[in-house]
């Protein structure tokens, strides 16, 4: 009993410590909201019913949890939102603030990993994937 106290308790830290990444992920560049919401959602799922509804019941984060945990998408608009805050916010400090290459090229590696991972989701549902409730 204690040894699944402890793993839940596990679960729930990473789980808040993801879901504060991806709140300033928001407001930073290089961390990306959405994978860090969504392991969140994943970690509490793990370790606290209550954390874990709150979170799908979230005005901001819930439908992009749900459309993941449902069906593994990432909507367009989502994908939009994130690659232009990312291009925005990291193009400035690129282009007009010195710092040295290497740490430009860490940069550029990270929003593109980011980026392609986040294109690389399915937009919506497949056909088969949604089901009619008309339908049975």
């Amino acid at each position: 009993m204690l040894k699944k106290t402890v793993i839940r308790s596990v679960w729930l830290l990473i789980g808040l410590v993801s879901l504060l990444l991806g709140i300033l992920g928001v407001f930073l560049p290089l961390l990306p909201t959405t994978p860090f919401v969504l392991l969140s959602a994943f970690c509490f799922s793990k370790s606290s019913t209550r954390m874990h509804s709150w979170l799908l019941n979230h005005r901001i984060f819930g439908q992009l949890i749900t459309d993941w945990e449902t069906h593994g998408v990432i909507r367009t608009k989502v994908k939009v939102i994130a690659t232009c805050s990312m291009l925005l916010l990291v193009s400035y400090p690129l282009l007009f603030i010195p710092f040295p290459i290497w740490l430009k090229v860490i940069v550029v590696i990270s929003i593109v990993s980011v980026l392609l991972f986040i294109w690389s989701r399915p937009s919506k549902p497949s056909d088969n994937q949604v089901k009619d409730p008309l339908k049975l």
